[in-house]
């Protein structure tokens, strides 16, 4: 309970690691006329958790099974790395042609997190050297798009 403005209000904290709301949660506000409406917070959770999570944890009965398993298993390291993991174990072979800007984002964001480099090291000036010799209009995506991506 909190009061905003003078309005008496529920505050309800949001469980994602990293919330894209800048409050980090949802006000509802008790002395308006949306009162039992829950709008808002249906769109913070498709943002900060995505449909799919939202869609599982509204199927389940349970708020503790929804913590246990909906939750949980959409910050499992594990299937994070399931969607990384290369496919086929032959040799690596490398195209000739230029990655595509979405092609260019998706394999730096590998890299980085493969990695464990800093979202900055695609400003360093080795490593725009190394990436753009030869194409200089290559993309490089901002390590703010690289972050972003990561998340």
């Amino acid at each position: 309970m909190d009061y905003v403005d003078g309005h008496h209000c529920h505050m309800f904290q949001c469980a994602a690691q990293m919330c894209k709301h800048k409050l980090r949660g949802v006000w509802r506000f008790l002395d308006k006329g949306d009162a039992k409406l829950t709008g808002n917070m249906w769109k913070h959770a498709k943002k900060c958790w995505g449909d799919d999570v939202v869609a599982s944890a509204d199927k389940a009965n349970d708020v503790n099974k929804v913590r246990r398993t909906t939750v949980k298993g959409s910050l499992d390291p594990q299937l994070i790395m399931a969607a990384f993991e290369r496919k086929g174990r032959d040799k690596v072979t490398y195209s000739h042609r230029q990655h595509t800007k979405s092609e260019a984002r998706a394999e730096i964001v590998q890299w980085v997190s493969e990695s464990k480099r800093p979202f900055n090291i695609v400003k360093d000036c080795g490593f725009q050297s190394l990436m753009k010799t030869g194409r200089p209009d290559y993309y490089i995506p901002s390590p703010t798009t690289v972050s972003r991506d990561v998340k």
